[in-house]
């Protein structure tokens, strides 16, 4: 792993100029190599600013990410607007198990509160592997961490500021907790304060994080929404539960429902058939044609032939986003893949970017 230095000297120097950032590392691969190439104002201060940084995290065992890295998770990665640098502690593994955020009101019901942990409760049931991703703050949030760490759901704070504080306050034993079976996430360097702004910068890696986004709870205005609409230009699956019209904790939800933006559910199993992903009290389907990829062989790359045979073995098909997670490739390139398969006519599309092998 290379160091980090200069990724964080530029997201110092390019604070509020994310894009310049991402266009500087896709020309020049390296953040090294771009600063090299760099004539700007305020350079070394960023450099040393970036040099403290990286003491403080060797001194506070933090651990980082840069989009050099191999393990930067790799739904994130496919964001336009990803971050140029992560921070994280933890038993962080934000790429190896299904990704569901949770968000929702600040101002939560007892009947929100109540919903969202059922449904981690249910998820950690029916799956087996799982890892609840939120927000931290008040509300339907902070629920869904408590409800991750009562259950043993390993569970994933993204907060809007750097990982010498905690905010608010009072939720310091959950961040502590979760430090356990998941821990917390951020693009703030250390001594970043909780700003208004920086909430809504956060809520994409949310959003980014997930293959599924759920809001439990929404007023009509609100960060919540805020995330679904980000989850949905990254193409991720939107869930809201449904509520009672006149009740003001459900507008959002209601509404994100009644424009087709998010999938109704009531349960985890809603959750759990729309995404297809395989239940632990499935019985597993058998693969009765494993021999058609060997046929192939010689028309199919290594990635096709691994698409393929993912395909064959889910009787009810796979969405694309599940198909980028068991393959560990680009979004981009299972996408392509899929094209081509779907022109061979051995793969067909289905509504809501389901995939299945055309028998």
């Amino acid at each position: 792993m290379t160091t980090p230095l200069y990724d964080i000297a530029l997201s110092f120097l390019f604070r509020t100029s994310l894009r310049k950032s991402l266009a500087l590392l896709d020309r020049y691969k390296t953040a090294e190599e771009a600063w090299r190439h760099l004539d700007e104002p305020g350079m070394n201060d960023s450099l040393k600013r970036a040099e403290r940084e990286l003491e403080w995290i060797n001194a506070h065992g933090i651990r980082v990410w840069t989009l050099a890295d191999e393990d930067y998770p790799y739904r994130l990665r496919q964001c336009p607007d990803k971050p140029i640098v992560l921070y994280g502690k933890g038993n962080l593994n934000p790429s190896d198990t299904h990704m569901v955020s949770i968000v929702g009101t600040r101002r939560a019901t007892e009947r929100g509160k109540e919903e969202t942990d059922i449904l981690v409760r249910e998820l950690h049931e029916r799956l087996d592997n799982v890892t609840i991703v939120s927000g931290g703050a008040y509300g339907i949030d902070i629920a869904a961490h408590r409800a991750a760490i009562k259950y043993g759901v390993p569970t994933i704070i993204v907060p809007a500021h750097g990982l010498d504080r905690i905010y608010p306050a009072q939720h310091r034993s959950e961040a502590v907790a979760s430090l356990a079976q998941g821990g917390i996430l951020t693009e703030f360097p250390s001594g970043t304060e909780p700003l208004a702004a920086n909430f809504v910068q956060r809520n994409r890696i949310v959003a980014g994080l997930a293959d599924a986004v759920v809001v439990v709870e929404s007023r009509d205005k609100g960060g919540s929404l805020i995330t679904a609409r980000m989850a949905t230009d990254y193409d991720r699956d939107l869930f809201a539960f449904p509520g009672r019209p006149e009740d003001a904790s459900s507008r959002g939800c209601n509404d994100l429902i009644r424009d087709n933006t998010a999938q109704l559910i009531n349960c985890a199993e809603d959750l759990i058939r729309a995404m297809l992903w395989q239940s632990s009290n499935d019985i597993k389907p058998s693969n009765l044609q494993t021999t058609m990829v060997d046929l192939l062989a010689d028309d199919l790359t290594e990635r096709q032939k691994t698409i393929l045979t993912k395909l064959q073995e889910a009787e009810e098909g796979l969405h694309i986003n599940l198909l980028v997670m068991e393959t560990q490739e680009a979004y981009s390139d299972v996408s392509s893949d899929l094209m081509m398969l779907e022109l061979q006519g051995l793969v067909r599309s289905l509504p809501g970017g389901i995939y299945r092998f055309a028998r």
